[in-house]
């Protein structure tokens, strides 16, 4: 746990895409700090949105961006692969075809490396999965 200054509920998850952390709010200026991949430069995003959907080990169909920058990637990759880029678990956004999710690059965590997608290790997804539920809050910033 840390130190937390925001004006944000309890029950709140915070990305600050600058410092490549996620924060869950605890509340009483408290949080859970985990590192996570963020999104490259031109793939970055701010706003609000909500988890609208928890998988464990999720099959994973690349966007069509991705798709178009790695025409050789297959359709669907099924969960537990370990090519499959989603790890452990993942959380989806309300909203678009981004997700907190875990990862099989684990190298990848703490850089600027996705397409808008929120990296982490496999046993952090793993421990907010449990701590979350569909309709948390989730609010990134820069």
């Amino acid at each position: 746990m840390v130190a937390f200054r925001g004006n944000y509920s309890a029950g709140t998850i915070v990305v600050r895409t600058g410092e490549r952390r996620l924060y869950y709010v605890i509340g009483e200026g408290r949080a859970i700090r985990y590192p996570v991949g963020v999104g490259r430069a031109s793939k970055q995003w701010t706003g609000t949105s909500y988890i609208d959907g928890k998988y464990v080990q999720p099959a994973w169909s690349p966007p069509a961006d991705v798709k178009r920058d790695n025409p050789r990637l297959p359709s669907v990759i099924p969960g537990g692969s370990p090519r499959n880029p989603m790890g452990a678990a993942a959380m989806t956004l309300s909203g678009g075809e981004y997700a907190i999710h875990g990862t099989n690059a684990p190298g990848s965590v703490g850089g600027f490396v996705s397409y808008g997608c929120f990296r982490m290790y496999n046993a952090d997804i793993t421990d907010l999965f449990g701590r979350v539920s569909v309709g948390t809050t989730v609010v990134v910033t820069r």
